[in-house]
């Protein structure tokens, strides 16, 4: 069965400067790679203070002991975090 005229649509030209500019993909903050650097030699350089001292003085914190590898690790892991943000 033929459709009639009336159900058809005209088709809607778009103006020209509508049109969307793809964006400028943004690069990293400045301070992102040497903070995320920073972070994980810093962890790494207090893990092994404290292994290189936990017998004669207990460096780098002596009162909190064992916890010094979760702050070492800690950093460690706050660096690693910051590399998800590296595009």
């Amino acid at each position: 069965m033929p459709e009639s005229k009336s159900r058809k649509k005209k088709a809607v030209a778009k103006p020209a400067g509508d049109t969307p500019v793809a964006a400028k993909p943004e690069g990293n903050p400045r301070w992102l790679a040497p903070v995320m650097v920073g972070l994980m030699v810093l962890g790494l350089a207090w893990i092994v203070t404290f292994y290189l001292t936990s017998a004669d003085l207990g460096l780098p914190i002596p009162q909190i002991g064992n916890w010094n590898l979760a702050i070492g690790f800690g950093l460690i892991i706050a660096g690693f975090g910051l590399t998800t943000r590296w595009r």
